[in-house]
This record gives structure tokens, sequence and C-alpha cells, in this order.
């Protein structure tokens, strides 16, 4: 009996016939508004880096540059381990597309740190706020129009969509309980991608559904391969905050912890926005 490939799964498959260089193509499960799911995007260039023969480690910090909009279609990841210490290892990334010409163009440029870690003393600074249950929360319907927020179960605490984009909004604090749908055991691939997770946080700011999008998303890993089989199934609690909206421009700052409390990563992006 064989079982059906969860869509992330099937959205990460990449081929290879050379280290380094891997083949690919868009899922139209994951598809945004105008290209794929900027969290799938990153947690495939991730991917790329857990099946290089040469990786040393786990994943440490990933950070995606999204540099033009990743057409439907084929498209090509190069991995590259630029140096490798002892204990950590680094990367550069990109993904291309041909263009009309059939010239390889580049839609995404990235860099990664992997990494050997060892037991040290340790402590979380920063711990989970004290929130209701995710089974305590409705989950959400998938809207906007995007396929891949059918992909993710959604179960907001504070800061949901605003119900009326009337220009009346006064923070831009999110916490939302999350996994993906179906539900499916917690990687590092899928961590990546959760961290993406939000809405922009503008919406939420201003109650005004202005144009914005990614252009640069940074994620640190602090999960070890215990806690990340520990998680399984289960949901992450995630928190979302802008920092500063200015010029064109804002920021903001990503805790995801599990259900037993343990932060399994943090990220911060920078996001554009038209009035």
């Amino acid at each position: 009996m064989t079982s059906t490939p969860h869509p992330l799964d099937e959205a990460l498959r990449l081929s290879s016939t050379t280290p380094g260089q891997y083949e690919g193509h868009t899922h139209p499960g994951y598809w945004n508004m105008v290209g794929p799911f900027g969290g799938v995007t990153a947690a495939t260039l991730l991917r790329a880096i857990l099946l290089h023969p040469d990786r040393l480690g786990d994943p440490l910090s990933l950070t995606v540059n999204y540099a033009g909009a990743l057409a439907e279609g084929a498209f090509t990841v190069q991995a590259v381990p630029v140096r490798t210490n002892r204990s950590t290892q680094h990367w550069t990334l990109s993904i291309l597309q041909p263009d009309a010409e059939g010239a390889p163009v580049v839609t995404t440029t990235a860099t990664a740190v992997t990494a050997v870690r060892r037991e040290t003393w340790s402590v979380g600074d920063t711990p989970m706020p004290p929130v209701p249950g995710p089974l305590e929360q409705p989950a959400i319907a998938p809207g906007f129009g995007s396929e891949w927020l059918g992909r993710y179960e959604m179960r907001p605490v504070t800061g949901s969509v605003p119900s009326a984009w009337d220009g009346s909004g006064d923070h831009s604090l999110t916490q939302l309980w999350m996994r993906d749908a179906p539900p499916r055991p917690l990687d590092f691939c899928a961590l990546a991608a959760l961290a993406d997770l939000f809405f922009p946080r503008i919406w939420l700011r201003r109650a005004r559904r202005v144009p914005a999008g990614t252009v640069s998303l940074t994620v640190y890993f602090h999960a070890s391969q215990a806690q990340l089989q520990a998680t399984g199934t289960g949901y992450l609690l995630g928190q979302a905050r802008g920092q500063e909206f200015r010029n064109g421009f804002f920021d903001q700052a990503v805790q995801l912890w599990n259900e037993a409390g343990a932060m399994l990563a943090t990220s911060h992006q920078i996001v554009y926005y038209k009035e």
C-alpha cells in the first residue's frame, strides 16, 4: 500500500545529477498571488542544502532575498558550500529560471549557515506568552484567493486579519497557532516555511490592505533534531510584530514555539509596501 505524498513534500521535490545543482518545479498548492508562497521558496532552498552530499551539520540560519517573481514552471537551484570550518559551513544559493529567450535569470538569492551543535549552557530568554491552547481557538478559513493558505491550519489568538479596512489599526501584534494541513511531522524545511506564514504587518497596523511583499527574510533555527521529533505534528505558536514602518518599507520580528514552550526558530524580514 502506498501513501499519498504530503503537498509540502511534493513542492520540495528536487532532482539532481550534479552535486549542488537541483531541478524543481513550482507547485500549484503553494501558489500566492503572483508566484509561490515565499515560505515554500525558502524551504526549497533549504532542501537543496539538506540534499547536498557535502553538508556539515544542521541549519543554523537562512537568508533569502526575493529578487524577482518566480514564474510557474521548472526552475534550477544552485547550492554551493563556499567555506567549511570545524563546526560551521557557509553557503551561497540561487534560484534560476529561463527568460523568453531561454537565458537563465536569477529570481532568488540566499545565504545560509549550517552547524554542528554541541551541548552547552543554554537558556530561553523569551518565554512563550501565556495564551489559550490551539484547540480553544477556531481555525480560520483560507482567504484572499491564495491557494497556499489552504496548506496550513491557522488558529489566531490575537491580531487576526482586520474585519474592516477602515484605517483604524493601532498595533501590529499577531499571535497564532499554526501547523501544516494536513498535519505533517515538523522538520527544518517546514519550520522555515512556517516562519513566513504571517500576513503583512502593515495590514494590521493600518487596517488597510495595501500592496506589500517580502524583500528579504532571515530565519534563525534554534531547534535540535530531538525537539523537532518531539514536536511531531503538533501546533506551533507564532508571534509576529512590526518594528518600524517608514518610507515604503517595514520590518517584522517573529518567534515560533512548540506546545511545550520550546522556542524552535526566530525570524526577521524586511517588506516593501506601497501607499
